[in-house]
């Protein structure tokens, strides 16, 4: 599906298909679920080049910037919604070719994001589209960054619920959750990583058909890129700790039965001492007396242990 909006040179905005490419103006072409079909036309319009175009049939490539004649091609990604499973974190790709006044989006599916933006644009074109194409490259980005706030809010209230279980009654669930959640926190480092450094070279004077103005919006998301990547250093570290307290617990939990195990032997061990040397056939011991005699001992010799453990608090 390809969607045209244009912003003619009297201010007005318009909305269709291809025919609007005729038109002058400031155009924002968008794509979804792309083809080669589709794109076929967009690349002999704007000569856009064949690696490029190559790279939007396939949307799973690394976020980049890479600058070829007459257009700027950028990819960047982000995690759309919260997952009910920290396993299936669905990755959003958009790809952008920036030309001087005109920007080409693809995408996979509709994307509520840009419909965010087009009803932005619709709301006050002047502000907006009047800026310039960059302008609106820049409302997508930051509309596709923004949505990682939620996503690791999310995270890290999964990540406070598991430290609480932890610590209230570990289980071997947690130990399988927790890894769970350290191969999503390396997912979303191995996305944002790179995409930091894409959003750092708009934000630097330079860039072709971007301008000085539109730069300072793009270190504005470059921050948030930053705080994101603050957040989940943060919650690595969170997760290291959850982790350490599980063994933790678990090593506490295996030292306190060890503990109780070595007490009942410990108390028991004089007693099979008396049961078995006062159990031999001696000449001159048998008798009533004798016997209350054993059998006092073997009540007041673990009662008299129980009582010295306690005085030196080892139960």
């Amino acid at each position: 599906m390809t969607r045209v909006t244009l912003l003619t040179p009297a201010g007005a905005l318009r909305r269709g298909g291809l025919e609007l490419l005729d038109e002058p103006g400031t155009k924002w072409i968008d794509v979804a679920d792309p083809t080669e079909a589709a794109l076929a036309p967009l690349a002999s319009r704007f000569a856009l080049h064949a690696l490029a175009v190559e790279d939007c049939l396939h949307l799973d490539q690394r976020p980049k910037l890479e600058e070829y004649p007459g257009h700027v091609f950028i990819v960047l990604q982000a995690f759309a919604g919260v997952p009910k499973s920290w396993a299936d974190l669905e990755l959003q790709e958009l790809h952008l070719f920036l030309g001087p006044d005109w920007l080409l989006s693809v995408h996979e599916r509709a994307a509520p994001l840009v419909e965010a933006v087009g009803r932005r644009l619709e709301a006050d074109p002047a502000a907006t589209m009047g800026r310039g194409v960059d302008f609106v490259a820049y409302l997508l980005a930051d509309a596709l960054i923004d949505q990682g706030f939620p996503l690791l809010d999310a995270f890290n209230d999964t990540l406070e619920d598991l430290e609480q279980e932890i610590f209230d009654v570990p289980h071997k669930r947690h130990l399988a959750h927790s890894f769970e959640l350290k191969r999503a926190l390396a997912r979303l480092r191995r996305v944002l990583s790179p995409q930091r450094d894409v959003v750092a070279l708009l934000a630097r004077r330079g860039i072709p058909h971007v301008g000085e103005r539109t730069s300072l919006y793009f270190r504005d998301v470059y921050d948030h890129l930053v705080r994101m990547y603050e957040q989940i250093d943060t919650a690595r570290d969170m997760l290291g700790n959850a982790m350490d307290g599980y063994l933790s617990m678990l090593a506490n939990k295996t030292n306190e039965v060890t503990k109780q195990l070595t007490l009942f032997a410990t108390i028991f061990l004089p007693l099979s001492f008396l049961t078995s040397f006062f159990g031999q056939n001696f000449e001159g011991i048998n008798g009533r007396p004798f016997l209350w005699g054993v059998l006092s001992l073997c009540v007041a010799l673990p009662v008299g242990m129980l009582t010295w453990f306690r005085y030196r608090h080892w139960l």
